[in-house]
């Protein structure tokens, strides 16, 4: 007996293993939290660089959402608008010298003055004038209260753009002309209200008048037309090859494809519709509707990838019970799988519109990017687009223009949080658990 006890190991092995486990529990857990810091680390960093955008965009375009006005007594003299000449006048030289009236040292005989007056009110002064006059003639003669904005140097005066510790000779304003300012500010002349020309108006070479009324419409006519193309034809090619197609070298082909065209760079189909539809159709350029056939191009991947992944997400037994009850290959098809799977196609479809809103270059490519001064009233008129608005916006020297590009960022990434709000509600409405 002792002889049999005396070959064995005294150290027993439990202790080694626990050692080893204890170790590599440790070790786990500390990539584990490694894992886990560099996780909030990088979600830290990404809503950073959020705040920072958006509070960039605010802090620069909040000023674009008020204009500033004046309200000015305005004599309309029979000598300078006759009747006869309707719609001719001097309607600029009749507020001018409605200025002139009001303002100290404004002297009415010195040219140089009254071009200074001129210049303190927007150029559309003058034409909203005269449509009063035009529309009423009985006004001339007359003294009427109008209300304009002013032109771009004064507002960015009222909103503290332009700093008068500045020397005169390197602001846009004199010191006479300041003071003329300060005058009907403290007359109570000047306000500063909401700025709804900023979506009601068309676009425009001055700031203070620029809308976005023309690029609203033209997005709107665009995606209109790549709804209409792309949510039918990509619906239509999902069922076929998901639930009709053989599966076959063919339609692994088509699938690889479409999976493709998915990445393809959007300047990519920006270069095919400059080619085709307008190079070989002949359609017009800056027409929202070769914009929105062009988006369509773009969209259709996403909505046929979206889609097949929304009937692949109905469960088979929906199929085999349809089919176990003597319904055709059709019936299943259009009767039972596609009315489960259509939450998820209707917010692939949203999130694919909203990719298309956003989208710039092949929009610049087909001429979307004219200067176009009134909102179209079809797709086959000229027209621009709210990322094309923004860029040309952007590339303006103007620099009213600055406060209203950031603005328009902000109007667009309205839209796109709300179409992407709409597919999150369609998604969680209509979504069923299997």
């Amino acid at each position: 007996m002792a002889d049999a006890t005396a070959g064995t190991d005294p150290k027993p092995k439990t202790g080694s293993t626990a050692d080893l486990v204890r170790a590599s529990l440790a070790r786990r857990n500390r990539k584990q939290s490694t894992l886990q810091v560099l996780g909030i680390g990088a979600m830290s960093f990404a809503f950073l660089m959020l705040f920072i955008l958006v509070a960039s965009l605010v802090s620069s375009g909040y000023q674009a959402f008020t204009q500033t006005h004046i309200t000015l007594e305005v004599f309309i003299d029979p000598e300078e608008v006759p009747l006869e000449r309707l719609p001719r006048g001097g309607f600029d030289d009749v507020i001018e010298a409605s200025l002139s009236s009001v303002l100290e040292d404004a002297d009415p005989n010195d040219r140089a003055t009254m071009r200074a007056l001129g210049s303190l009110l927007s150029n559309g002064a003058q034409f909203k004038l005269r449509d009063r006059v035009v529309e009423d003639p009985d006004l001339i003669g007359q003294t009427v209260t109008m209300t304009v904005p002013v032109s771009d140097p004064y507002d960015q005066l009222h909103k503290g753009l332009i700093d008068r510790e500045t020397p005169e000779q390197f602001r846009r304003l004199k010191n006479f002309e300041i003071a003329w300012f300060d005058q009907l500010v403290a007359m109570e002349a000047i306000s500063k209200p909401l700025n709804t020309g900023l979506i009601s108006n068309p676009d425009s070479r001055f700031p203070e008048l620029a809308g976005l009324k023309g690029a609203l419409v033209g997005s709107f006519w665009a995606l209109s037309v790549c709804f209409a193309i792309s949510f039918p034809l990509g619906i239509g090619a999902a069922i076929y090859l998901e639930e009709f197609a053989p599966k076959n070298k063919f339609s692994d082909f088509v699938e690889v494809n479409i999976n493709n065209l998915a990445a393809v760079p959007s300047v990519v189909f920006g270069l095919l519709a400059l080619a085709v539809f307008i190079g070989w159709f002949g359609l017009p350029r800056s027409a929202p509707f070769v914009g929105g056939m062009t988006l369509a191009l773009m969209t259709m991947p996403t909505i046929i990838i979206a889609t097949r992944a929304a009937l692949k997400a109905v469960p088979p037994s929906i199929r085999e019970a349809a089919l176990g009850v003597g319904a055709s290959r059709h019936q299943v098809v259009f009767g039972h799988v596609l009315p489960l799977a259509m939450p998820g196609i209707l917010t692939g479809t949203i999130i694919g519109l909203a990719q298309a809103l956003g989208e710039t270059a092949p929009l610049l490519l087909i001429g979307m990017n004219a200067f176009i001064t009134s909102a179209p009233s079809g797709p086959l008129e000229s027209a621009t687009a709210l990322p094309t608005q923004i860029f040309i916006w952007a590339d303006s020297p103007e620099r009213g223009f600055a406060s209203r590009t950031s603005a328009a960022i902000l109007v667009l990434l309205g839209f796109l949080i709300t179409m992407n709000a709409v597919s999150i509600y369609l998604r969680n409405r209509f979504e069923r658990s299997w």
